[in-house]
């Protein structure tokens, strides 16, 4: 039997007041929230107070911020672009619907990069986040306005969408736990589009007990998402922690993150368990094949903003061609036109075969590869990102060492294996250890983090 969670132990209301209160002092500084819902969080807490104890609501009182490129029904989603700015969704996503049913209260929505487009969290339209932790740090992008929301206290989990590590990085660089689902595991409608052979909705949270209760009311087919699994969800249950490990980590990591890999690595091996370093032989190939895809993708799904159905619309075009490239032009950041281009040119038909049907074999490989690896391991370690949270600004001129930052990310979206992000111990600076597993074998991971947890806290 599972104890108690502890949002279910508080009352709301006062727990709302006091996340409103940490929002009103840090929020201006940080910028991760673009929109509050005070009154509608209030009015919530409130009436879930005065339901009967016994109510079957699993995550009744759990506080919760929203990413920009997740629609919530009757509120503003702009994806942090001002292409969508004053957009207002009709609809809620899958996801939110479920937590809302669940008894979670949304208090507000979060900042990221453009289109889920960067590493930084700088991209936004409405300015970049900072880290709670150091506020010179990046938080990670591009769910960095999620990651610091959960960092700094403003609620219990918040929602981002990984792509290329965009829950991953943040939630590392914030010091958080950060899960990508299995790909078909929580449902993306009613998720902005960037890549969708890549997206996925997932949790960050400062617990593993917050990330995996709202993982579980997530998951599961959706009738309107095709991609989503029918396979059943099991609910979470303590289990022995797997034991053979496979260690995957390339060379040239900031001493730091050796350090916290190297200690996590003696210990589980003290402790009894099997943790063998291989070579992976596709370093090289996994950035560039990944940009490839994301970027084709990309190119395809962003050509409906376009000026005419909604979102931003350029004032007195000359005619139906200058409305669509001005249109597109001044709304778009130039992050977002740079993949746009890049992702047309790879499609385009001098280059199709060339790029883009290369990368697609290049996926299925590194797809093989993984499946035949976790043949003989239970799971794949490797960290979350090769260096620490960096310095705002430090990237921004130079793109291809904004793209090598994802290196470590890229992977779990290439095979579409989930992957969890685990924070380790630090005194300086924050670094995170990410587990990958088996299709649908997101409990074997929170098993597995729940012993690395342990063993960390243990002197």
């Amino acid at each position: 039997m599972r104890e108690t969670p502890f949002w279910r132990q508080r009352k709301a209301l006062p727990a709302v007041e006091a996340a409103l209160h940490r929002i009103q002092t840090q929020n201006p500084s940080l910028n991760a929230l673009l929109e509050v819902y005070a009154d509608e969080a209030l009015q919530k807490a409130q009436k879930l107070d005065s339901l009967p104890a016994d109510a079957p609501l699993p995550l009744r009182g759990l506080i919760y911020v929203h990413k920009d490129n997740i629609c919530y029904a009757g509120h503003r989603a702009s994806a942090a672009s001002k292409i969508l700015e004053g957009f207002v969704s009709p609809y809620s996503a899958t996801a939110i619907e479920r937590l809302e049913a669940a008894g979670a209260i949304c208090i507000g929505r979060a900042n990221c990069d453009e289109f889920a487009m960067g590493s930084s969290n700088e991209n936004s339209a409405y300015g970049p986040v900072r880290n709670p932790l150091n506020p010179n740090w990046v938080p990670g992008g591009s769910s960095g306005g999620s990651a610091a929301a959960a960092a700094a206290g403003f609620c219990d989990m918040a929602l981002g969408s990984d792509t290329g590590g965009s829950i991953r990085q943040p939630a590392a660089f914030c010091g958080l736990y950060g899960l990508k689902p299995t790909y078909g595991r929580i449902s993306r409608y009613g998720l902005i589009a960037y890549a969708s052979s890549f997206d996925q909705i997932g949790p960050i949270a400062p617990t593993l007990e917050a990330l995996i209760a709202s993982y579980e009311v997530m998951a599961g087919w959706d009738p309107q998402d095709a991609t989503t699994s029918q396979r059943p969800v099991e609910p979470f249950q303590p289990a022995p922690p797997p034991r053979r490990y496979a260690l995957l980590s390339p060379q040239g990591l900031h001493p730091a993150v050796q350090h916290a890999v190297t200690t996590l690595v003696e210990k589980l091996q003290a402790a009894g368990y099997i943790v063998d370093t291989v070579d992976f032989p596709y370093w090289e190939y996994l950035v560039p094949t990944y940009y490839i895809l994301t970027t084709a993708e990309a190119s395809s799904n962003l050509a409906r903003y376009d000026g005419v159905r909604y979102g931003y619309r350029t004032p007195n075009p000359e005619n139906l061609q200058d409305l669509y490239a001005r249109s597109r032009s001044e709304g778009f950041g130039t992050e977002v036109k740079r993949r746009i281009l890049l992702g047309t040119f790879v499609l385009s038909a001098g280059y199709y075969d060339a790029y883009y049907q290369r990368a697609q074999r290049a996926r299925r490989l590194f797809y093989t590869y993984t499946e035949k690896l976790l043949a003989s391991y239970e799971v794949i370690l490797l960290p979350t990102s090769a260096t620490p949270p960096f310095a705002l600004g430090e990237k921004t001129a130079d793109p291809i060492q904004m793209y090598l930052s994802d290196l470590l990310t890229v992977y779990a979206n290439l095979t579409g294996h989930p992957a969890l992000q685990v924070p380790l111990p630090f005194s300086e600076v924050p670094v995170g250890i990410q587990l990958m597993g088996p299709y649908f074998a997101e409990n074997r991971l929170f098993t597995a983090a729940y012993e690395i947890q342990r063993l960390s806290s243990s002197s």
